[in-house]
């Protein structure tokens, strides 16, 4: 598998894995309320750019990028203070799992900045005028 694939790959798989981490964490593993809680409804946002990520639009996974900065928050926030050992464990399986989406779009972005670098400074080394 190529590289740009293999992160490709990482960021669907990290991202629907995390969707499906806070969903059991939040119903099942430990909810703050037996039963489940609503706190589970914080992985909607996420299905948002789920589409994007798997059709590779890398206007969303830009975007994603930054905005899965909130769930990286709200995880090291439980990890630090739940004082349920089992909802600590799933805060840090979902701190991990945002580390793993995050390097993952950004490597698969890495090529197509650096090509749009590359095509930008072209672009204006074609429009400069020379000075006599």
């Amino acid at each position: 598998m190529q590289t740009p694939k293999l992160f490709l790959a990482g960021a669907i798989a990290s991202l629907v894995w995390l969707i499906g981490w806070l969903v059991a964490w939040e119903m099942w593993v430990a909810p703050l309320h037996p039963g489940g809680s609503l706190l589970a409804l914080k992985a909607l946002p996420l299905l948002v750019p789920l589409r994007g990520v798997i059709r590779r639009d890398l206007y969303t996974l830009q975007w994603s990028s930054m905005v899965i900065l909130v769930y990286f928050a709200e995880g090291a926030v439980r990890a630090w203070s739940d004082t349920n050992e089992v909802s600590r464990f799933m805060a840090m399986g979902e701190v991990v799992l945002v580390c793993v989406y995050f390097a993952c779009a950004l490597l698969y972005l890495r090529p197509y900045k650096k090509a749009a670098q590359k095509l930008a400074k072209e672009l204006l080394d074609k429009v400069k005028v020379p000075h006599d």
